[in-house]
C-alpha cells in the first residue's frame, strides 16, 4: 500500500477526510469557545466590580 492509496482510502476518502475535519472542528471548539467565555466572564466582573466601588 503506497501513500495514495492510504490517502483514497478505498474510494472514501472524501467521507472520511470529512469526518475527520469535523471531528478536529468540534474538538478544537471544545477547547477555544470555553476559554473566550471565561476571559468575557472575568473581565464583566471586573468592570462591575469598578463600578460598584465608591
Amino acid at each position: 500500500m503506497n501513500l495514495q492509496e492510504f490517502l483514497a482510502m478505498g474510494g472514501y476518502a472524501f467521507y472520511v477526510w470529512v469526518s475527520y475535519g469535523i471531528c478536529f472542528a468540534v474538538l478544537l471548539a471544545n477547547i477555544v469557545l470555553p476559554v473566550m467565555q471565561r476571559k468575557q466572564l472575568i473581565r464583566q466582573l471586573a468592570e462591575k466590580q469598578q463600578r460598584q466601588q465608591p
